[in-house]
């Protein structure tokens, strides 16, 4: 007896050391290449409009609704969200993969043997009847030990599938942030274009009324009244275009807050521009740790890692214990007879795959190579990440540098217009000049509200490209 005890003992031992085995590489995050600054901005700059709430960072309250509305019922966040229930589903069943295997089984049998079969005449000898009945009432347990940290890798795989889908989730949320505050952005240009068309508009009117009474007074010739015209008309052109423009950009931002297509009620694009600031975008390294889309790559590459060590360990032996106990009885009367209906067995069983090792095999270099092609994705979502936070800063320098010229160039014009139409009142232009500077002026104004509308847009850019819009 203690012999037996000392051999549990020591096959216990045993079992507790193999487990302590894990096969498979522990992750380790691969070497990046990270700048020191990006831009004007130094590497010890640590703040970052990433750490601000997206109706912070939004002032614009008819912004911040669609926004939000956005937020709570685009078509493409819902799916994300059951990508999420999914996954969760999983972990939970994952949680479960330790833990021994349980089932309850109640059965009933009867069974006639031939009388001519050795069964049959075993039965008229021992029982003295011509059936045998079996009456089993059982819990049977099995697990299996987790030897080479098969299940461990298992729990780390689901686990990584699970985080990487509430990462995709929060990279769908700042895509469409962006999307919403860049399509309301472009419709606010876009007003103050029909606005800018509107007003040259009424300004050809008088030009026109103005050429046809120099006409009627011998000053200037039909062509001057047909030229003008011509440029009138040029003008009316852009507003039904613009027009049309404006009704599309509404129903484009309707859909991405899924509503019905409508207008919309905003503010002009003159306040928006003035709240215009330097940005501040943080630490290169804290870029991976904002960035949502960079995140969910880094995930995958997690759980590549942890199911190549699954593949690994699905090579070497498994071990299966069962136990089974219960209740069993050839009479429904003596079925539970306590103790003698009492029943045990316990087993346990090694098993090692022989035919199937070179599929194994296969698997495990399989999943090796797709590990290695995790961290190329990995690596160039990073490297897309300080890419797309570049261009935005360039974009953004460049036009504050932009609008102070076309801000010059419109004012200078308005002024070359004004005189203009004094000196062909005055006969002193002619009429090509004043034609010539109207179209200037409309232009170099349309210009302006794009540049502006650009503006916003590349700081949203650089919201988004931070990682911003989750929070």
């Amino acid at each position: 007896m203690k012999k037996n005890t000392i051999i549990i003992y020591i096959s216990f031992l045993f079992l507790l050391l193999i487990s302590a085995c894990k096969v498979g590489k522990n992750y380790q995050r691969p070497d990046l290449l990270l700048p020191k600054e990006l831009s004007n901005v130094s590497f010890a700059d640590t703040s970052s409009i990433a750490d601000l709430k997206w109706n912070e960072f939004f002032t614009d309250t008819t912004l911040q609704r669609l926004i939000d509305k956005g937020i709570r019922e685009n078509y493409d966040l819902q799916l994300a969200i059951k990508r999420i229930d999914i996954a969760r589903q999983q972990l939970m069943q994952a949680r479960l993969l330790m833990v021994p295997q349980a089932n309850v089984l109640l059965g009933a049998q009867t069974n006639r043997p031939s009388k001519n079969s050795v069964n049959g005449l075993s039965t008229s000898t021992f029982l003295g009847k011509d059936h045998i009945e079996n009456y089993n009432a059982a819990l049977n347990l099995s697990w299996e030990a987790d030897i080479w940290g098969k299940i461990r890798r298992q729990k780390e795989t689901v686990l990584a599938q699970y985080l990487q889908s509430t990462e995709a989730k929060k990279a769908v949320q700042t895509q469409l942030v962006s999307e919403i505050s860049s399509a309301y952005y472009n419709l606010l240009m876009l007003d103050k274009q029909l606005s800018i068309a509107r007003k040259n508009l009424s300004l050809s009117d008088s030009t026109l009324q103005l050429t046809r009474l120099l006409k009627d007074a011998g000053e200037v010739s039909e062509l001057a009244v047909q030229q003008a015209d011509a440029q009138r008309q040029t003008t009316a052109l852009l507003v039904p275009q613009l027009q049309q423009n404006i009704s599309l950009q509404e129903n484009a931002i309707q859909i991405l807050t899924a509503s019905l297509p409508g207008s919309l009620s905003r503010h002009t694009i003159d306040h928006l521009a003035e709240s215009l600031k330097p940005l501040s975008t943080g630490l290169p390294l804290a870029l991976i740790s904002r960035r949502p889309d960079v995140r969910a790559n880094e995930l995958e590459l997690v759980a590549a890692n942890a199911y190549a060590g699954v593949a690994q360990a699905n090579m070497y032996p498994s071990l299966v214990i069962g136990v089974s106990g219960g209740l069993e009885s050839f009479k429904a009367s003596n079925w539970f007879n306590i103790p003698s209906s009492l029943f045990g067995v316990a087993g346990a069983s090694l098993l090692q795959p022989v035919f199937r090792s070179r599929s194994l095999k296969t698997q495990y270099e399989t999943a090796k190579i797709q590990r290695e092609q995790a961290v190329l994705v990995f690596r160039k979502s990073v490297l897309n990440a300080l890419g797309e936070v570049s261009d935005a800063l360039i974009q953004a320098e460049k036009l504050t540098e932009q609008e102070q010229i076309a801000s010059d160039r419109v004012n200078t014009l308005q002024g070359a217009i004004k005189n203009a139409r004094l000196l062909f009142k005055s006969d002193l232009a002619n009429y090509l000049e004043v034609i010539t500077a109207q179209s200037t002026v409309l232009q170099a104004e349309l210009d302006l509200a794009l540049i502006h509308r650009q503006q916003l847009v590349a700081n949203v850019e650089i919201y988004r490209a931070l990682g911003g819009g989750w929070k």
